[in-house]
């Protein structure tokens, strides 16, 4: 019998990407690395959620024990990178205040929906563009565009045409091809960077903008199916149902706790609150602590910051990527790997996004491909190249690698906004989703973008 090797939870990979995590978060784990490779323990899988073979039971008790040794280190960087709103807004000399010209506020009250529609859709778009190619590579990424003429990237993946020798060393995600590729694309399906919006939407309709991280976990386990969970999310999930409470549980042996799905999950914070980033970012610091702590959490502030700046009509996207940078602890690796991915921007501006990649991958080499200072630094130097156009965002987010689908996603959700309608949206990105939305929460499987982006007005509407 196969034995079932259940994803992101495994003890002894979990201790692997622990010792990774403490080295990054101002933390010594030399002595606790040699005891675990003495014993016989193994590096974590770079891209794999489980190791191929199981550890023994010794190896499996071992690595728990080291886990809550790990955790017990004391780190450098405590003072520098908080997790406590309070501290982070004392670190935040440019706190931002609420802004006019939001949603609600200039408009008629029917005139914010198509942007919300464009946002709606432009998430769906970013997230379905990166999806054939997650887990993938930059050079299999690079090589499989090229070989359909598709590079740089423009338009949607495609296995038509494509050499099979190509296709054998680099195959496409196997659960996002039959749906993902452009020959296969019928409505939107089913993925985490879609069922977290649709969820926030929920937990807005049933608790409103004064949720709590509790309203959050309890909404989770009655709402969110566990296998549609990952990383962070996963661990937290797990730890909720072993009795632990929040905030404890981002920190309970988690070592994805600085990952990017904080981030996947900021959209409707940033919708909800336009032009007022400040509350927008207290909202995700709330849904974040369930399960991330500082750079992961940063990470949700500084992207529901800037989209509810850009939600408004006030300002471009680099206007927008400075009020989301204006809520994160300037010290933070955070802050600075964005500052220097914005600089890299921009000073390639009129030359191939391809020269910003490569450097910010060699940056960034010692983080996991879905951890969220990379994938944010990459996401904020796309936006930035693309000046805020919509499909120059979303292709060059996928096309620099790392956790393809969730950053074309964001990048889908701001460059939307800022296009303002679904009409300034190329057609060939927007027809093959046919207004349709598969997800696995609550009663909105099948649901339209359109109806998506009424329902948030609603919520965006309340105080």
């Amino acid at each position: 019998m196969t034995p079932l090797r259940l994803t992101w939870v495994q003890p002894e990979d979990l201790l692997g990407h622990e010792l990774r995590q403490a080295a990054q978060d101002g933390r010594d784990p030399s002595a606790i690395a040699a005891r675990w490779h003495a014993a016989g323990g193994q590096e974590a899988p770079r891209r794999a959620g489980a190791s191929h073979e199981p550890a023994s039971p010794y190896l499996r008790r071992l690595a728990d024990d080291l886990l809550d040794e790990l955790a017990a280190l004391p780190s450098g960087l405590e003072h520098s990178e908080p997790t406590g709103l309070g501290e982070i807004q004392a670190l935040c000399p440019d706190w931002p205040t609420k802004q006019s010209g939001g949603l609600g506020e200039e408009d008629p009250p029917t005139a914010p929906v198509p942007r919300l529609h464009a946002a709606w859709l432009g998430r769906a778009t970013g997230c379905l563009l990166g999806k054939p190619v997650e887990k993938l590579p930059l050079t299999a990424i690079r090589a499989l565009a090229r070989a359909a003429g598709n590079w740089p990237l423009t338009t949607w993946f495609t296995a038509r045409g494509l050499p099979s020798e190509l296709t054998t060393a680099y195959p496409w995600n196997r659960r996002s091809a039959t749906t993902s590729l452009a020959e296969n694309i019928n409505g939107m399906p089913e993925d985490d960077d879609l069922n977290y919006p649709v969820l926030n939407l929920l937990l807005l309709q049933r608790h409103g903008k004064n949720f709590s991280t509790t309203d959050v976990a309890r909404l989770w386990l009655d709402e969110l199916p566990a296998a549609r969970t990952f990383t962070a999310e996963r661990i937290a999930y797990r730890n909720l149902l072993g009795g632990i409470e929040p905030p404890l549980t981002a920190h309970h042996r988690n070592p994805f706790r600085e990952w990017i799905g904080a981030l996947i999950r900021a959209d409707v914070h940033g919708w909800t609150n336009p032009g007022d980033p400040a509350t927008a970012a207290a909202q995700a610091h709330r849904d974040a602590t369930l399960t991330h702590t500082s750079n992961g959490v940063y990470a949700a502030m500084f992207t529901a910051a800037t989209i509810a700046e850009a939600a408004t009509r006030a300002g471009d996207i680099h206007t927008c990527l400075r009020t989301g940078l204006s809520v994160v602890p300037p010290g933070s690796r955070l802050a600075q790997a964005v500052r220097h991915a914005v600089q890299l921007a921009q000073e390639h501006r009129g030359r191939d996004f391809d020269g910003v990649v490569d450097e910010l991958h060699a940056t960034h080499t010692p983080y996991h491909w879905v951890h969220a200072i990379p994938n944010t630094a990459l996401l904020a130097a796309a936006l930035t190249h693309a000046d805020g156009d919509f499909t120059a965002s979303i292709c060059r987010a996928v096309s620099g690698g790392w956790d393809t689908d969730s950053n074309g996603a964001t990048a889908g959700s701001i460059a939307g906004l800022l296009a303002g309608h679904p009409d300034a949206i190329a057609d060939r990105w927007t027809a093959p989703l046919k207004n349709r939305l598969a997800t696995s929460i609550g009663d909105f499987d099948g649901i339209g973008f359109d109806t998506l982006a009424h329902l948030t007005h609603q919520e965006a509407s309340h105080p």
